[in-house]
């Protein structure tokens, strides 16, 4: 990821999926004197990183959405207050004083991620961009 990151800083906006939660770093901790690990992603100066915290342990996102930091100005933020999924990724911002939407979607085998956004009864208006690796296959 460091090396997408630095060789692409002329890009705008990256989006990955299936990315890779690795251990970052050892953290200082008051009852382990060899510290905790700290699992995450990598994240670059130059890029704001956007993804959804994991809420247990094998429960990793796998999408993640990176935006460089020159267009900070657009007041970006992550919404899952609208889309609460490990699997889909949904940001905002702000532009003439309308809102706007990027979704990264990753879909397994099951396509899980397909199914609740069909079931989901979310309004989003104005999604610039909806891309990812949706694993949809067809016989042609």
């Amino acid at each position: 990821m460091n090396t997408i990151l630095k060789v692409n800083a002329n890009f705008d906006i990256i989006f990955i999926q299936e990315l890779s939660w690795s251990i970052t770093h050892s953290i200082p901790s008051s009852w382990n004197c060899e510290g905790e690990t700290l699992v995450g992603v990598v994240n670059y100066s130059n890029w704001l990183t956007f993804t959804r915290i994991s809420e247990f342990k094998d429960d990793f996102p796998r999408v993640i959405i990176y935006i460089n930091i020159r267009l900070s100005s657009f007041c970006f933020s992550l919404c899952k207050d609208v889309i609460n999924h490990r699997d889909i990724l949904l940001v905002s911002f702000f532009n003439n004083n309308d809102i706007f939407w990027l979704m990264n979607v990753y879909s397994d085998s099951s396509h899980f991620a397909l199914k609740y956004l069909k079931d989901t009864e979310a309004s989003i208006q104005n999604l610039l961009i909806m891309t990812g690796d949706f694993n949809i296959w067809d016989s042609l």
